[in-house]
């Protein structure tokens, strides 16, 4: 394999994957975006979330006492989701590959990806996404048997996501509901069920994709509307700020809701404003008819996620 992969459209230049992996892997890294972090840390932050809600939630009623065992206990489940949200994702975005093949060999961003580009095989696609899955598999069966079944049910809303955007103008409604998973998943590892705390960070962090995904599709909007691809950020147009607004405010009444429902510290409130005002900047800068604006903005709802989890890892603490 030559040097052309470096001028992939699609790919990011002088990633690791270009730095120590061999040019053989280079296709595959490219399916699962390994050189893009940005998409299994917007995955993994709603795992996150929900395990601290969970765990300060426990320690708030008194339920659980510190030990270095069970501190060893909840850094390992972090662990675990972390290396989940980055398997997954890549699982995801291979299966998202195959699927749209089509659409990506007809758009100039995207031609040039491994599978529209004949680099990578349909099969040989196939076979590293079943690879990924297994991974995907292992990890899970490290949970209780309830976050076990929990995680699989997963799967339903990845399968569906790649066809939405040819039949609803609300794609990232669904992409919402597949990257928000993780809200479920981290209280179902401390609890072994679920309640209406990580129900409601789960609606709320669906509206918080809905909300970053329609800024980073306005990256794309002219191709979409070229090859006839539906999503909130067309449908959004020129409401799109005053709609960010609504998400987002809606996210966060309903992450408010949780954290009162969980008992959790003051602490993770002052987290809550602080989440509210990096929104609100978002909100109030983007431009969409700036790809880089809307990228920057895109990217940082990372900063979003610390910001949350720094803050319920806070309550934690102070509840302990």
């Amino acid at each position: 394999m030559n040097n052309t992969d470096h001028m992939v459209a699609d790919s990011l230049r002088g990633s690791w994957v270009h730095r120590f992996l061999p040019q053989s892997l280079w296709p595959y890294a490219q399916l699962a975006r390994w050189e893009r972090p940005i998409g299994w840390k917007l995955l993994m932050w709603p795992c996150q979330w929900s395990l601290m809600l969970a765990v300060a939630h426990r320690a708030g009623a008194a339920a659980d006492s510190y030990t270095w065992a069970y501190g060893l206990n909840i850094a390992l489940f972090v662990f675990l989701f972390l290396a989940g949200a980055f398997v997954m994702r890549g699982a995801g975005c291979t299966y998202n590959d195959l699927v749209d093949q089509d659409i990506d060999d007809k758009v100039a961003r995207t031609r040039s990806r491994p599978l529209p580009s004949g680099r990578v095989t349909r099969r040989q696609a196939a076979v590293f996404l079943a690879l990924q899955l297994l991974a995907g598999l292992l990890i899970l069966l490290q949970f209780n048997p309830y976050a076990i079944v929990t995680g699989i049910v997963s799967l339903v809303t990845v399968v569906i996501y790649p066809f939405m955007k040819r039949i609803t103008w609300w794609p990232q409604l669904f992409l919402g509901l597949a990257f928000s998973w993780g809200a479920l998943m981290g209280w179902a590892a401390v609890e072994g069920g679920l309640a209406w705390p990580p129900l409601l960070l789960y609606w709320g962090a669906i509206l918080w994709v809905i909300g970053y995904d329609t800024i980073y599709a306005h990256q794309d909007i002219e191709d979409d509307a070229l090859v006839g691809v539906k999503s909130t950020a067309r449908l959004f147009a020129e409401n799109t700020r005053p709609a960010l607004a609504a998400l987002y405010a809606g996210a966060l009444v309903l992450f408010s809701a949780a954290f009162w429902l969980a008992g959790i510290s003051w602490i993770a409130w002052l987290g809550l404003v602080a989440g509210a005002a990096h929104m609100v900047w978002q909100i109030t800068t983007v431009d969409i008819h700036d790809p880089a604006n809307c990228l920057v903005r895109f990217k940082s709802n990372s900063g979003f996620g610390w910001i949350l989890f720094l803050a319920l890892l806070a309550s934690m603490a102070v509840a302990g």
